[in-house]
C-alpha cells in the first residue's frame, strides 16, 4: 500500500508537466512568424483600432488592457478585458475588437498556431 502511495505521489506531478506543451512551449530563436494584420504588424493594428474606437465614450483618463486570441484562421476570439477603468471604456473595446477583420495567423515550422495577443491603451486627460 505504501508503494502504491509513494508511485502515485511521483508519477501524478510528472503527468502533469508531461501535458504542458503546444501553446505553452518556448522557443528562443526559433522559426516563429508572428500574426499580421492587414499585411502589416502592430501598427497596422494601432491605426484599425484608432479608426474604429468611439472616443467620446472614454469618460476618464486611465489604461485599460485588452486579451485576446489570433486563432489558427486568423479570427479573433476569446477576447477579454484583463485591466480597465470604466466599464464604457472596455465595452465600446470589446465592440471594435468584434469587428476585426482576420488576420495572418502566427506560424511555426510554416503551420499556422494560435496566440494570444495582449494590447494596452491609455487614455489622457485632453
Amino acid at each position: 500500500m505504501k508503494s502504491v502511495r509513494l508511485l502515485l505521489f511521483v508519477l501524478v506531478p510528472m503527468m502533469g508537466f508531461s501535458q504542458i506543451g503546444g501553446e505553452d512551449e518556448v522557443y528562443l530563436g526559433g522559426d516563429r512568424i508572428e500574426a499580421k494584420f492587414n499585411g502589416g504588424g502592430i501598427e497596422e493594428f494601432t491605426k484599425f483600432i484608432r479608426k474604429e474606437f468611439d472616443y467620446s465614450k472614454v469618460t476618464k483618463a486611465g489604461k485599460m488592457v485588452g486579451a485576446f486570441t489570433v486563432d489558427v484562421d486568423g479570427s479573433v476570439k476569446n477576447i477579454k478585458i484583463t485591466e480597465f477603468f470604466d466599464v464604457e471604456s472596455a465595452t465600446e473595446f470589446i465592440r471594435v475588437l468584434k469587428k476585426c477583420p482576420k488576420w495572418e495567423p502566427a506560424k511555426r515550422g510554416g503551420k499556422p498556431i494560435s496566440i494570444e495577443i495582449k494590447y494596452p491603451m491609455v487614455f489622457r486627460e485632453k
